[in-house]
């Protein structure tokens, strides 16, 4: 009993560590609804996908096989090539959609013309945003679900740690989205990140596909590579920040000198 306690605690911590690209995901997605219905947003798309992904979880135990085995091939030697799975290719359908929507999204707030605050970009429905919370949180669950069976075979404490993540999620996306509220300078930086998940997807996938560019293996990159380059990227965030601070600051004490 001990050993399945152990188990599910490492588990639980694996979801919250593999959750961070997802976390930040949902927050900026919830913000497409309208501002009244963002938590329910947030909290309705996270319980479906704990349902969904539960769901992928005895999918995947049972037809594990049939995710793996190759079931398109690209044979342009030294130009492209590849053995495609179906694991493989949702993983980078995943990935040009966070990249489509991360340069979507940057590319928002450097052409429109007329900058208001607002604490909400309202353009979507509550029906849509909810769908493509669940969708991508179900791309997002596949190395987290893959990895748990790696660790064990037990159902129950798979289906469990699946839980109290999901739970967890709830909770600290409303954490996450309430400090980008207040902070709404680190939007960008949270775009950018993003950008870099959808990096490591389509590295990820092609990994998984075996994919070749001109006669150069696709190399995945590694979860440790990714927090490495988020903390260099906040670093440089905070840096800026005061950096540019101090400048407004010298520049206000020569308005006055003068």
């Amino acid at each position: 009993m001990l050993d399945h306690i152990i188990t599910l605690f490492m588990l639980v911590m694996l979801q919250a560590v593999l959750g961070f690209d997802n976390l930040l995901y949902i927050s900026l997605e919830s913000k497409k609804a309208p501002k009244e219905r963002q938590s329910f947003v947030r909290k309705m798309g996270i319980g479906l996908a704990i349902v969904f992904r539960i769901v992928l979880l005895f999918v995947l135990v049972k037809l594990i096989s049939y995710f793996q085995d190759p079931v398109l091939h690209i044979p342009f030697t030294d130009v492209i090539e590849g053995h495609f799975n179906i694991h493989s290719i949702i993983v980078l359908i995943g990935g040009v959609f966070i990249l489509f929507t991360a340069m979507k999204e940057i590319w928002h707030m450097v052409s429109f013309k007329n900058f208001t605050i607002s604490n909400s970009k309202s353009n979507g429905s509550v029906s849509s945003v909810i769908t493509m919370i669940v969708v991508m949180n179900v791309i997002f669950s596949f190395d987290s679900i893959l990895s748990a069976m790696a660790l064990t075979n037990v159902l129950w404490i798979m289906t469990t740690a699946i839980i109290i993540g999901g739970l967890l999620m709830i909770w600290l996306s409303e954490k996450v989205t309430e400090f980008l509220t207040k902070n709404r300078m680190y939007e960008v930086l949270g775009l950018f990140i993003l950008f870099i998940v959808g990096i490591m997807l389509l590295t990820e996938g092609g990994h998984l596909a075996h994919l070749k560019l001109f006669g150069e293996e696709i190399v995945p990159m590694s979860k440790t590579t990714f927090y490495f380059v988020i903390v260099i990227l906040v670093l440089i965030d905070i840096v800026q920040g005061r950096y540019q601070k101090k400048i407004m600051k010298a520049q206000e004490l020569n308005k006055d000198e003068f």
